[in-house]
């Protein structure tokens, strides 16, 4: 190997690094860092975003513990199984070959047993301490990543993330049923947003990592189609994700109202970034600040539903119902 194609390759080894800054300042242990704990916050808040979403909110907190515990349990559980099937793949790419375990640091036998472990104390969790549907569908989440997205479609189609997003889009639904036992149409509403917000957050990302995909086969959309299909493909994408977070001022059962309004500048980035990655997809830094911004999105979409449903907004909701009937009013009159 020449000293170009060395150079090229540590570019491409640190473009991971320079997305995720606490990359470069955080080492994670080899036992913390199969599990993926960076991934679970943001799955952690939609399930609260699902439990915002219904009458039942705030929730116990012994409800609210057992089920954000089993949820962050059974992530972890499937990242160490996601490490475990990806190991003979990640020796083979450069910005993945010193993971813990091609790199040898934990043997699989101690991951799968992590994994098996973190699954068990997961149903466990959640089974006594919220109900079975909540356990049901943390099961079924972690399964759809293990099987259906990581073993199934990431190596066989482009559209390995629009249908394999579903892992993702679980959560809501179990924070809806563990508040009410049920999943209602509002925990619907935020499971349809994730599926849409998914494929336009990754092929963000996977437009810095396409060249990694493509070294060893792995059919992502940029690396298949290129970054011209694929700014085309997030901008379609990324319209219906602020189309879909609009219904979410009539999913609320109160508060919409300030949901509405304080959703517009959260839009207004994300299709601003959008844009400008549409005018120039090749453009890694714009791909980069997209991805950023859309990570930011979600947990700010969450954030939202959470304050929607304070006592403050509910208030300003009643004031501004009144004003508008008073100005109807005065106009009749």
């Amino acid at each position: 190997m020449n000293s170009s194609n060395l150079e090229n390759l540590n570019y491409k080894s640190s473009i991971r690094d320079e997305v995720v800054p606490s990359r470069k300042r955080l080492t994670l242990p080899p036992w913390l860092e199969v599990a993926k704990p960076r991934l679970i916050p943001l799955l952690l808040a939609t399930t609260l975003g699902g439990m915002a979403l219904t009458e039942e909110w705030p929730l116990s907190s012994p409800k609210l513990i057992c089920t954000l515990g089993g949820g962050a349990l059974a992530a972890a559980a499937a990242g160490a199984l996601n490490c475990l099937w990806e190991m003979e793949l990640d020796k083979r790419m450069t910005r993945t070959s010193k993971r813990a375990l091609p790199a040898g640091k934990l043997s699989s036998e101690t991951v799968f047993l992590a994994a098996v472990s973190c699954t068990l104390a997961a149903s466990m969790l959640l089974v006594s301490g919220v109900n079975y549907l909540a356990a049901g569908l943390t099961l079924l989440g972690l399964f759809s990543y293990v099987i259906l997205y990581t073993v199934i479609l990431k190596p066989r189609t482009t559209k390995n993330i629009v249908f394999g997003g579903v892992a993702g889009a679980i959560p809501p639904l179990v924070g809806a049923s563990a508040a009410t036992g049920h999943v209602g149409l509002s925990g619907w509403w935020l499971f349809g947003l994730v599926m849409l917000w998914t494929p336009a957050h990754f092929w963000a990302l996977a437009i810095l990592l396409k060249d990694d995909y493509a070294s060893v086969g792995i059919p992502m959309l940029p690396s298949v189609k290129g970054s011209v299909f694929t700014a085309k493909a997030i901008s379609r994408y990324g319209w219906a994700t602020v189309l879909m977070s609009i219904m979410g001022v009539f999913a609320l059962p109160e508060g919409g109202l300030l949901y509405g309004i304080m959703l517009l500048p959260f839009n207004g980035r994300l299709l601003q970034l959008i844009n400008e990655l549409k005018k120039s997809p090749d453009d890694l830094s714009r791909a980069k600040s997209l991805f950023r911004w859309s990570i930011l999105y979600m947990f700010g979409i969450c954030l939202l539903l959470l304050i929607s449903r304070t006592q403050l907004s509910v208030e300003f909701e009643q004031q501004s119902m009144q004003i508008f009937l008073s100005i109807v009013s005065l106009l009749r009159n």
